[in-house]
């Protein structure tokens, strides 16, 4: 069964990876190997399409050093499994805002100014690449990797279109806490009504296990695994 992954990158990272020691992470050992594949034997991949954005260098924690982790992640992607992974870029928008201050209740008249930050472009990238590869017969089987509501007019226009000549499958990224009674990501059902199956979490252990080797080597100065992730 012909296969295409769509991966929220920013709903990964917030959901799964943000705080962790697991951001090298590699997508096809995780999302293929470990889940899909499980889900159904069957499945044969045709391609991991991870949707995602450059990092600002002037807003991230650690500065032009996140930005360049962020590259040379990419690369090693996409030279670990070339022509299996296909990165696709958004951007984001950063911006000053006039917002309403927090108040209880709000009062309209009392704002503050804050530098406000926007992912751009994933949810439609997301929504239009998977829309025509269905339409173009690349895939029998489609699975997006968010936990967006956004996202939830493209699955039912693939289900209204294609019926049940398509498979739908559904893997929020959201990290099962080992601890009882610990606070997690809310699951969103939406995506998972037009859905054939849904994966509800991704464990620690399954992250822990998915990780690109330390150096990836190219054609001339390999790539390392940074040293703070």
């Amino acid at each position: 069964m012909k296969t295409l992954c769509y991966v929220d990158g920013y709903n990964l990272y917030y959901g799964c990876l943000k705080h962790s020691d697991d951001k090298w992470l590699d997508l096809r050992k995780l999302l293929f190997d470990r889940i899909i594949r499980v889900q159904n034997p069957a499945s044969e991949l045709v391609c991991i399409k991870f949707f995602t954005a450059d990092i600002r260098a002037r807003i991230a924690t650690h500065g032009q050093q996140a930005q360049i982790a962020q590259q040379n992640y990419h690369r090693a992607l996409e030279l670990c499994y070339p022509g299996q992974i296909e990165i696709i870029k958004g951007y984001y928008d950063l911006r000053k805002a006039n917002l309403l201050a927090y108040r209880e209740p709000p009062d309209k008249q009392e704002r503050v100014e804050v530098w406000k930050v926007e992912e751009k472009q994933t949810d439609v990238n997301i929504a239009i690449h998977a829309y025509r590869d269905v339409m173009k017969g690349r895939a029998e089987q489609v699975v997006f990797v968010s936990n967006d509501s956004d996202l939830e007019p493209a699955l039912s226009a693939i289900r209204q279109d294609r019926g049940d000549s398509i498979a739908i499958g559904v893997v929020l990224p959201i990290r099962k806490s080992e601890h009882v009674g610990a606070r997690q990501r809310p699951m969103n059902a939406s995506l998972s009504r037009h859905a054939d199956w849904t994966r509800t979490h991704i464990t620690p252990a399954e992250l822990a296990d998915s990780h690109l080797p330390p150096r990836v080597p190219t054609h001339k100065k390999p790539i390392r695994k940074p040293d703070y992730w």
